[in-house]
C-alpha cells in the first residue's frame, strides 16, 4: 500500500517534464514568510493532555476530551517520526518537489490534477462535522506546537499546518489503496492498453488480478470455535517498515469516553485499525472495479474542447506551478496545464485524450467515519459508521465483546448502468455513461457470523473467506462490482489452517497467524513442479537444484534448506504473474540464485535464517517467514546474497474478549515506538521480540499501565 508516486513517477514525471510550458531556473526561491513562533506555542496552553510511555516507549495519550488527546498523538508521534509527518503534509499541498527534488514532482502534479483542494476547500466546513474538524485541528496544533519547540527539523513553509492539511492527506492518499495508481500507470504506457466498449454486451470480465509483495491478514474466530469460548481477532496489516504508510502504535484515551488502541499513520489523527473496549476492526486492502477510463473526442478544430452528447465542451483548464529543487540554492518552477471534463480529471497522450472517473473524487469526510468506527460500542452502531460509506475501499474484518464477527468488503461502489463492458474503456461522448451515485450500502458484501465461527481474509476473493457453505454467493452482487476472484497463498493456508480446526485454542491460533508455509495450491508450488519436471540435461547444478526444490517442504523456518533455493527462484516470477506482467524466465531466474548462492554461501541449500535478516539499528537477526506467507516478510536483495526485510508484517495485534465481555490484548511493532530516533532506546527495542514471534501485553487498565510508566510529561516539558 505504498504512496502512487514512489510507483509512477518515471512515467508521470517524463510526461510532466516534456510538456513545460515555463521554466525558471534561478539561484533563490522567495523565501516563505517567516513564521511567528510564539502563537503556535501559546496555543498548546489550550490542551489538557498527558503522555505516558510505558516500558517499551509506547505513548499513552491521556487528555480530558477529544482534542486533547489528538493534540497530544500529534506531539507524541512528532517525538518520534516527525520528519515524516512533516513530509506528508508537504506532499499533501503539492509542494513536496521543492522539498524533495525531481523525483517528486509527480506527488505534487497529481494533488493538482486530482482537485484535492478544490475539494477540501470546498466542503471542509459544511461536510465534515465540527467535532471531527476539532480533532483534524487539535492534531495541527500538536505538530505545529512540536515544530515551534524544535525549529531547526522544520521544512520552510510547513507551519503553521492546518486541520485542512490532515483531511487533504486523506482525500490524496485514499483511492492509491486499491489501485488507482495502476489505471494512471497503464494510460502512460506506449501504447493503447485496452479496447474501447462499443455495445450492451455485459461483457464484463471479472477482475482476478492478484495482489503480489504486499498485503494484509485479518482473521476473526467466533467463540463457537475456539477451545475456551473467547472471541479473537487477528489485525496484521503489512506494510513497508517506514515511510508515510508504516504504523506507529499508539493507545488514546480521554474522559469523553474515546477509549482506542491500535496503529495510526503519520497525519493520523484517530485510529486507524485496532479496537476499544467493545470490538475491534483490522483492514486488508481490496480491489474492486472503482475505476473507469473514457477516451474523449477532441475538437479537431478547437484541442480545448472535446465532444459529449453531441456538443463540443470545453475542457477546464488550469495552470500550476510546481517548484522543483535542483541543488544548493537552485530551483527550477515550471508551469503545467491541469485539465478536467465531466467525467473527471483528464490525461492526454499520443495514443488518445482520456478522463478518469474513480471512487473517492472529491471525497472529504474520511474522518468522520473513521472516527465513528472509533466510538462505536456495538455491531449496530459499527455497521451504521460503515453506512456513511466516505472510505473509497478497504476490507474490515469485524469482532466483538458479543461474540460477533464480519467480513465487510467495503467501498464505494459506482452505480453503473447495465449492458456496457465497464472493464474496457468508455466513449467519452455518452453522458449516460457518466456515473454520479454509489450503491447504497446495503449492498455491500457483508459476511457476518457464519455458522462455521471463522473469517479469513488476505487479500483474497471475499467468496472463499470461511467453510464453503456459509461463503457469500457471487450472484448475489452486481458484475459491476468488479469484485476479485482470485486467492494468495496465505488465503489458502488461512484456510487450510483455521478451516480444519473446529476448536482453536489460543496458542494454536497464534502459531496459525506466524505460519510460514506454502500451500500445495500456492502459485509457488505450481511452479516448483514446472521446475522439477524439467530435464537438467548433465547440468549438475541443476540436477542438485531440482532434488532440494523437490524434497523441500514449502516452509520457511529457520534451519530450512530449501526455502532459499525456493523463495528466491521463485519470487520474482511469482509476483509478476499474480501482478499480471510478462513474468522472467524461470530457468533464468534459477540460474541466477543458484550463482548467487554459490558465490555468497558455496552451496545451492543455506539455511533460511542465514539468508533471510531483520536488521534495525545494531540488531541483525534471522527472521522466518517470507513473501505471501501468513509469517510475511518482504526483502530487498542485497550484494552478500542476503534479504533484507523492508515490510510485511509490521504492527499486529491480537485482541481477544472472553464470555463475560473482558478484553485482553497483545500486540508487536517490527522495531519500537521511536521508529525514526536512532538515539532512543525504543529504536530497535521490540525487533528482538518482534523476530521471535512473541507479542506483549496492550495496558488498557491504569492499574495495568501505572506500575509500568517510564515516563509521563505533558507535551513540550519532557
Amino acid at each position: 500500500m505504498r504512496l502512487a508516486s514512489t510507483i509512477i513517477a518515471g512515467l508521470l514525471g517524463l510526461v510532466i517534464f516534456v510538456t513545460v510550458s515555463v521554466v525558471l531556473i534561478r539561484a533563490a526561491a522567495e523565501a516563505p514568510a517567516a513564521v511567528d513562533l510564539a502563537p503556535l506555542i501559546a496555543k498548546a496552553s489550550d490542551y489538557g493532555v498527558t503522555i505516558h510511555r510505558d516500558g517499551l516507549g509506547v505513548p499513552h495519550i491521556y487528555g480530558k476530551t477529544n482534542p486533547d488527546v489528538a493534540f497530544g498523538l500529534a506531539f507524541a508521534h512528532s517525538e518520534d517520526d516527525f520528519a515524516t509527518i512533516q513530509e506528508v503534509a508537504i506532499a499533501t499541498r503539492g509542494q513536496l518537489a521543492a522539498i524533495k527534488g525531481p523525483d517528486a514532482a509527480v506527488t505534487d502534479y497529481l494533488v493538482h490534477l486530482l482537485r484535492v483542494w478544490e475539494a477540501v476547500d470546498a466542503r471542509y466546513e459544511t461536510d465534515i462535522t465540527p467535532e471531527t474538524r476539532g480533532l483534524a485541528e487539535a492534531y495541527a496544533d500538536g505538530v505545529n506546537y512540536y515544530g515551534a519547540l524544535h525549529p531547526d527539523e522544520v521544512e520552510p513553509g510547513l507551519l503553521p499546518m492546518t486541520g485542512r492539511d490532515v483531511v487533504a492527506g486523506f482525500t490524496f492518499k485514499a483511492p492509491f489503496f486499491y489501485g488507482l495508481q495502476a489505471t494512471l500507470m497503464e494510460l502512460f504506457e506506449p501504447e493503447r492498453r485496452r479496447e474501447i466498449s462499443t455495445g450492451p454486451d455485459n461483457a464484463f470480465l471479472v477482475v482476478d488480478e492478484a495482489f503480489a509483495h504486499a498485503g494484509s491478514n485479518g482473521i476473526a474466530v467466533a467463540p463457537s470455535r475456539s477451545t475456551d469460548g473467547k472471541t479473537r481477532l487477528l489485525v496484521n496489516s503489512h506494510q513497508p517498515y517506514s515511510g508515510p504508510v508504516a504504523w506507529y502504535e499508539v493507545r488514546l484515551k480521554s474522559e469523553e469516553g474515546w477509549d482506542v488502541a491500535g496503529g495510526v499513520f503519520p497525519g493520523s489523527p484517530l485510529m486507524l485499525h485496532g479496537h476499544n473496549r467493545h470490538l475491534g476492526w483490522a483492514s486488508t486492502v481490496n480491489k474492486p472495479d472503482l475505476v473507469d477510463v473514457y477516451v474523449l473526442t477532441v475538437n479537431p478544430d478547437n484541442a480545448d474542447q472535446y465532444l459529449l452528447d453531441g456538443t463540443w465542451r470545453d475542457f477546464e483548464k488550469t495552470q500550476v506551478d510546481i517548484k522543483v529543487r535542483l541543488w544548493g540554492p537552485f530551483w527550477w518552477t515550471f508551469t503545467q496545464d491541469v485539465e478536467y471534463s465531466a467525467h473527471g480529471p483528464v490525461v492526454r497522450q499520443p495514443h488518445g485524450v482520456y478522463a478518469i472517473r474513480y471512487a473517492g473524487m472529491g471525497e472529504v469526510r474520511h474522518l468522520d467515519q473513521r472516527f465513528a468506527m472509533n466510538m462505536a460500542e456495538n455491531l449496530e452502531e459499527w455497521l451504521a459508521a460503515m453506512a456513511i460509506q466516505a472510505l473509497p475501499s478497504i476490507n474490515y474484518i469485524y469482532g466483538d465483546a458479543q461474540g460477533n464477527i464480519a467480513l465487510l468488503y467495503n467501498g464505494q461502489m459506482p452505480a453503473r448502468r447495465d449492458g456496457v463492458d465497464w472493464q474496457k474503456y468508455l466513449p467519452g461522448d455518452r453522458s449516460d455513461l457518466i456515473w454520479t451515485e454509489y450503491l447504497p450500502f446495503e449492498q455491500t458484501p457483508l459476511l457476518l457470523n457464519p455458522a462455521a465461527g471463522f473469517i479469513t481474509e488476505a487479500n483474497s476473493t471475499p467468496f472463499r473467506a470461511t467453510a464453503p457453505e456459509d461463503d457469500l454467493d457471487p450472484a448475489d452482487f452486481p458484475a459491476s462490482m468488479g469484485i476479485e476472484t482470485q486467492m494468495t497463498n496465505r488465503a489458502y493456508r488461512a484456510l487450510e489452517l483455521f478451516g480444519t480446526d473446529e476448536a482453536i485454542s489460543a496458542d494454536e491460533f497464534l502459531a496459525y497467524k506466524f505460519d510460514n508455509a506454502y500451500s500445495g495450491d500456492s502459485e509457488l508450488a505450481a511452479l516448483i513442479a514446472e521446475i522439477v519436471a524439467i530435464d537438467p540435461v548433465g547440468d549438475a547444478d541443476m540436477e542438485e537444484a531440482q532434488s532440494i526444490l523437490r524434497t523441500w517442504d514449502r516452509h520457511t523456518d529457520l534451519e530450512n534448506r530449501g526455502a532459499a533455493l525456493g523463495v528466491l527462484m521463485g519470487e520474482p516470477v511469482v509476483r509478476a504473474r499474480l501482478r499480471g506482467t510478462e513474468p522472467p524466465d524461470a530457468m533464468e531466474t534459477l540460474q541466477e540464485v543458484i550463482a548467487t548462492l554459490k558465490t555468497n554461501y558455496g552451496r545451492l541449500d543455506p539455511t533460511w535464517g542465514e539468508v533471510n535478516r531483520i536488521i534495525r539499528g545494531d540488531v541483525d537477526l534471522p527472521i522466518q517467514g517470507g513473501p505471501d506467507t501468513l509469517r510475511a516478510v518482504y526483502g530487498e536483495a542485497t550484494d552478500d546474497g542476503k534479504l533484507h526485510a523492508v515490510g510485511g508484517d509490521t504492527y499486529i495485534m491480537l485482541v481477544e474478549w472472553d464470555n463475560d465481555g473482558e478484553i485482553n490484548s497483545q500486540s508487536i511493532h517490527q522495531f519500537g515506538s521511536a521508529t525514526m530516533d536512532r538515539a532512543s532506546s525504543h529504536f530497535d527495542d521490540q525487533t528482538p521480540i518482534f523476530a521471535e514471534e512473541r507479542l506483549t501485553p496492550v495496558l488498557l487498565d491504569w492499574a495495568d499501565l501505572e506500575p509500568n510508566i517510564a515516563e509521563s510529561y505533558r507535551p513540550g516539558e519532557r
